[in-house]
């Protein structure tokens, strides 16, 4: 259906001439050489992803141990905690990373260290998740696909079962939740107009409502979904470049929009034919909602470890510092202990993981299988096609 790239078609070349059994010439038997079919092609090297991982006040910890547990040398990482945390707390995230020998070794860890004002359901979170888009961008030109994710994930697979899963697919293809029924957020938050203070000041404060309403655009369609995504090397280039005006447009008009980050991206792609083409309609995570969803999910906890693994999503949200259910994920899925990285093929030394061995060396587990199973249902889907950007 798409999802999963082409296997390279194999020529085959025939055994026999084109007229009979043998050619003669003067009754002299000419042998024809039979060539041996061509080696199959090498495999692909294993993909390489971008991560942005935000926090706020007060999650230091958190997205310490959640950069621990997605670390991996091939990937590329930029962390950010957000203004209103303690100027100590990001000190001391800066110092950590300066100081951890794999990061100064391997050089793919960045720090936001101008700290960005980022209102939660405001256009300022967009604009954070663009910038850090735009750094990964210029850092390294190898990566195959951006993920945001916040100190409040945490994954439920092993960097080793995500590239190999995703080895194996189409390198232009988005994972991003989306639909075009707007239902009670078009009059709830398409016609008000709000105002993110983050733009403008330096304390955090939440969105407020105008006075003033408008109309659903005619000019594009809008489309809603998760603020979580997987995004194509390709699509982000097209909205960090911007050879065409409508990333612009859009952010323009996702400034006065309530919850902006559920509905930015998802629009963006779903209004060019060629991106729109690209999309899977899942966000890659298991998060629990209330029925219909409020504003925020639930708070993970013990009692829901077993459906974060029936899911098979590759990553959850949300979860409290330091709560059991992480501590039950790092010793039964990650296999992570004392705080170290989570242990994959690249990992060498004594203790393991203290070096780096050879980054593209990948050893799956558990994970990749369940990861490959999800993928394999999405695109193995009827409608699959018919989910996309309706």
């Amino acid at each position: 259906m798409g999802l999963v790239s082409s296997l390279h078609s194999l020529k085959l070349l025939s055994i026999f001439p084109m007229h009979g059994y043998g050619n003669r010439t003067n009754d002299v038997i000419i042998e024809t050489k039979v060539k041996p079919p061509p080696a199959p092609p090498a495999p692909p090297p294993p993909p390489r992803l971008a991560y942005l991982v935000s926090g706020s006040k007060g999650d230091l910890e958190k997205l310490w141990r959640t950069l621990h547990a997605l670390y991996h040398p091939l990937n590329q990482y930029v962390v950010h905690l957000d203004l209103e945390s303690s100027v100590d707390e990001r000190l001391e995230l800066e110092s950590r990373i300066a100081k951890h020998p794999i990061f100064t070794e391997i050089k793919n860890v960045y720090m936001i260290s101008k700290a960005n004002m980022v209102t939660y359901r405001g256009p300022t979170m967009v604009a954070n998740t663009l910038h850090a888009c735009a750094i990964l961008l210029k850092q390294s030109k190898e990566w195959d696909w951006f993920i945001n994710l916040s100190a409040s994930d945490y994954p439920l697979v092993t960097q080793d079962d995500i590239l190999f899963a995703f080895s194996r697919l189409d390198r232009n293809l988005n994972f991003v939740e989306h639909t075009s029924r707007l239902g009670w957020k078009e009059a709830q938050r398409a016609k008000p107009l709000y105002i993110d203070p983050g733009l403008y000041k330096t304390t955090k404060e939440d969105v407020f409502l105008t006075t003033e309403k408008r109309e659903v655009p005619t000019a594009f369609k809008l489309f809603t979904g998760s603020a979580w995504v997987v995004l194509s090397r390709s699509f982000v280039e097209f909205c960090i470049w911007g050879w065409d005006n409508l990333p612009r447009t859009l952010l323009m008009y996702y400034t006065n929009f309530l919850s902006s980050p559920e509905g930015y991206f998802q629009t963006v792609i779903c209004n060019v034919p060629e991106y729109a083409a690209t999309t899977v309609n899942h966000d890659l995570h298991y998060i629990a909602w209330d029925n219909p969803p409020k504003q925020h999910p639930h708070t993970l906890s013990l009692n829901d470890t077993n459906n974060m693994i029936i899911s098979n999503a590759p990553f959850a949200r949300k979860f409290k510092c330091d709560d059991p259910a992480l501590d039950k994920i790092d010793k039964e899925l990650l296999h992570r202990t004392n705080g170290s990285f989570t242990p994959g093929g690249w990992c060498a030394g004594k203790p393991r993981c203290s070096r780096v061995g050879n980054p593209s060396r990948l050893r799956p587990g558990p994970g990749a299988k369940r990861l490959t199973r999800l993928i394999s249902q999405i695109a193995s889907s009827p409608r699959f096609r018919q989910y996309q950007c309706k």
